[in-house]
């Protein structure tokens, strides 16, 4: 029933393998030399989504303003404090090892000081009373973030938050169910900015149409309302040409523009750990578009064995 309950099984010899090493037992796992853990990409992608339509905050319709967050941001600790090292960066909207993603992005890393100069060159400045929070003509860099209400996201949200006030920019945070996150906040496009995980279609085509194209804006998944007609171009031509050189230039060219705007800050892909009996070899691990895609190359796995000569007894004289 349980993560737990499968590696307290292979410990008892009752089963050769873990579907699924889940945080709760990495450590152990980890730690078994019986048991070899594998880890592959899951389709999914952790984000700060920004709501680009929403007037209380205009200051985030401001690409500037968006690549400063970016840059005031500890992504690395999100995936190794919190994450337990489970997670890759992500730098674009596409997965990392589909034959669309594009590697050659701009990579932000973390800036602290980089991410101050920028705010400052937008005249967002302290105020000379002393205050904490960055402001420009009376307006406050100041919004609010609405995350799911579990432990592990609820950490990521308060390290973020501290991130962003050591930069001058003043976070609230709206802790909720994921369910109300999406029916109530996403849904309905009332937030301001929002931390989620959005699961890309169990397919292995990489179409990030549904998330990113303007005419998803309004009744769609596009919930930050991202509208950019270079980028719904690429991705609409993508759509209907079965050309996979041409598809992934235009999804290249559709990486570079994001990258550009960064209408939302792609924080990391989570992977999907297992475990297999360290006899097993010729484990390989493909990308997952659903777990049980860890065994899609399961004919090329082999146990180790010898044969062994039967021991014929002399007979006696």
């Amino acid at each position: 029933p349980t993560s737990a309950a499968a590696f307290d099984a292979f410990n008892a010899g009752e089963v050769a393998g873990v579907s699924q090493v889940t945080l709760d037992i990495l450590p152990q796992a980890l730690a078994n030399k019986d048991l070899a853990v594998y880890t592959s990409r899951m389709p999914q992608m952790g984000y700060v989504l920004f709501n680009l339509s929403n007037p209380e905050v205009e200051f985030l319709q401001e690409p500037k303003i968006r690549r400063a967050l970016m840059l005031g941001l500890n992504r690395q600790r999100l995936i190794d404090a919190f994450l337990q090292g489970q997670a890759i960066p992500a730098d674009g909207p596409i997965l990392p090892g589909s034959w669309a993603h594009y590697d050659g992005v701009e990579h932000l890393p973390y800036d602290a000081d980089a991410a101050i100069a920028l705010l400052k060159a937008e005249e967002y400045t302290l105020p000379a009373d002393g205050g904490a929070v960055r402001a420009k003509e009376g307006k406050l860099l100041a919004f609010s973030l609405v995350h799911p209400d579990d432990a592990v996201h609820t950490q990521m949200a308060q390290s973020i938050q501290a991130n962003w006030a050591a930069i001058g920019v003043k976070v609230d945070l709206i802790a909720v169910s994921y369910a109300r996150l999406q029916e109530d906040f996403l849904t309905t496009r009332s937030f301001q900015a929002a931390l989620v995980e959005l699961a890309l279609p169990r397919t292995p085509d990489p179409d990030p149409y549904p998330f990113w194209h303007q005419a998803e804006a309004t009744g769609g998944q596009n919930y930050s309302q991202w509208n950019n007609r270079t980028a719904s171009e690429y991705l609409e031509q993508a759509r209907v040409t079965t050309d996979f050189g041409l598809r992934a230039r235009l999804y290249r060219n559709f990486h570079v523009i994001f990258a550009r705007e960064l209408p939302a800050l792609p924080l990391y892909v989570p992977v999907y750990s297992y475990g297999v009996t360290g006899l097993a070899q010729g484990v390989q691990v493909p990308p997952l578009f659903d777990p049980s895609d860890r065994l899609s190359l399961i004919s090329q796995w082999y146990l180790v064995t010898r044969r062994a000569l039967e021991q014929t007894p002399t007979p006696a004289p």
